[in-house]
């Protein structure tokens, strides 16, 4: 057989195969740095049994960088500490190492090393009675899998949910699948924010993760997180207190408890835990942004005090925080340039700082990134129309973006402040002129969202009245 024939077929193993280099992992050329980042502060910071799972994702990254040999490396890490911790698991958990090694050799041309491990793939679904020559369908499998969408960001969470789920329905009380389906509930509650209610989804997950995991630290924080989004502010401090008393997971726990607290308005507390999150993680995107935002709430803190007319040591205090907060977001930026919200919010305390071109041009740039989450775009689109009316004092651009959130349809928070945005710029307008033929067509639009139908009506009618002089303009097109 000539090599061209024998790479074909061994081509046509690999795809069959349940790894890394087969479970479509959508990861962007800039998202690679942070990913690695990531990868290497769990495997130095977090606490868990199940280390070897993280070295297969460490060599997949590798090998994206071009590193192969290196990723060589992780793979025999990986393979080392399956066998330590998995014991009777570790000859299907270890199926992954295995075949991103046959993967790996056939990336470096070395055909027969990657047939060595494909035979060892085969043998191992041989002895399983597996239906398939070279993959096995189990919940290790779909546990591993698991593991490696969630880490790579919010595109895959979906994904991630569905392979724990499938993997519980076999072992429903098993303590690591608990813990992946909790955690990934927990990421898509908050990458598809819509509604307190659905906020609440992954809280008993969560609970039942901790109940199978009562060491787990980390888990306990976003249990606590959680339970602040929902409004059970003093439950969530317990599970907070009890996470930063344990010695597990610290650098994970004080990154939590630090939004935590910031979110509660203790901002010097909160500051202080994420110091210590970042000087073990100094490169953490979340660990920057966190403090950003600390930053930007005091701010908020004072102007509120002051009826947002900060003089004197308070001016100064918010000048001192202002270029504070921008330095944090720009730092998240830079390591992880695919960020949407420090994005927003870096253009947010641009414009605080009078820099109203730049915070254009982020809004601009960031408006134009392809999007997954239908509800961080609503997000955007709301911050935007809000530096349109209150930085550029361009209500007709407000509205544009506003209306853009309330016709895309998907019921959110974000959604409901855009309605009340919309329904204050038409009440403020048509108090100036009463004649406004468009602010009596969107306030007879938020009407008939809100189900006031008498009042949209009355609005509408208005509306066309006016339309039907040749003088007046036409409707305006909700």
């Amino acid at each position: 057989m000539s090599d061209e024939s024998n790479g074909n077929l061994i081509k046509d193993r690999l795809v069959q195969l349940r790894c890394h280099f087969t479970w479509k992992l959508l990861i962007e050329d800039t998202e690679v740095p942070d990913l690695e980042n990531r990868v290497f502060d769990e495997i130095e910071f977090l606490d868990t049994k199940y280390k070897g799972a993280i070295y297969n994702l460490l060599a997949y990254v590798k090998h994206l960088k071009g590193q192969n040999k290196e990723a060589l490396q992780s793979l025999k890490e990986a393979e080392d500490l399956i066998q330590q911790e998995h014991d009777n698991q570790s000859e299907l958990r270890i199926l992954v190492t295995w075949g991103n090694y046959a993967w790996l050799y056939y990336h470096m041309g070395q055909l027969a090393e990657a047939k060595t491990y494909l035979d060892k793939v085969e043998n191992t679904c041989k002895k399983f009675a597996s239906p398939y020559c070279y993959r096995m369908e189990c919940p290790e499998m779909d546990c591993e899998e698991g593991w490696a969408l969630l880490k790579c960001g919010g595109k895959h969470y979906e994904r991630a949910k569905a392979c724990f789920e499938k993997a519980l329905e076999v072992d429903p009380e098993n303590p690591e699948y608990s813990a992946g389906y909790a955690i990934s509930t927990y990421r898509l509650d908050y990458f598809n924010r819509s509604t307190q209610v659905s906020e609440a989804f992954c809280l008993q997950p969560l609970k039942k993760a901790i109940r199978l995991n009562p060491e787990n630290a980390f888990i306990k924080a976003l249990l606590a997180v959680k339970l602040q989004d929902v409004g059970q502010e003093a439950e969530g401090e317990k599970y907070i207190e009890e996470a930063l008393s344990s010695k597990s997971s610290q650098t994970y726990v004080f990154r939590y408890a630090g939004k935590f607290y910031r979110r509660k308005g203790s901002v010097d507390k909160a500051l202080d835990l994420l110091t210590m999150a970042l000087r073990a993680t100094p490169d953490s995107v979340f660990v920057h942004h966190q403090i950003g935002l600390c930053y930007k709430t005091r701010m908020i803190q004072i102007k509120k005090a002051t009826n947002w007319q900060p003089r004197g040591q308070d001016r100064e205090e918010v000048d001192r925080l202002l270029p504070l907060a921008i330095c944090e977001f720009e730092k998240a930026l830079k390591l992880k340039p695919t960020y949407e919200m420090a994005y927003v919010e870096l253009a947010d305390m641009y414009a605080e700082v009078g820099r109203h071109r730049e915070a254009e041009d982020i809004f601009q740039k960031v408006s134009r990134m392809r999007l997954c989450n239908p509800h961080l775009q609503q997000e955007i689109y709301y911050r935007y129309g809000r530096f349109q009316e209150f930085q550029k004092k361009s209500e007709a651009n407000a509205i544009i973006y506003y209306l853009k959130v309330v016709r895309a349809e998907e019921q959110s928070i974000t959604r409901e402040k855009c309605i009340i945005s919309l329904e204050k710029l038409a009440l403020r307008k048509l108090r100036k002129n009463a004649l406004d033929i468009e602010s009596l067509s969107i306030l007879g639009f938020i009407y008939k969202l809100k189900g006031e139908m008498n009042q949209a009506l009355e609005c509408y009618e208005k509306a066309l009245r006016l339309a039907a002089d040749p003088e007046n303009s036409v409707v305006y097109d909700c």
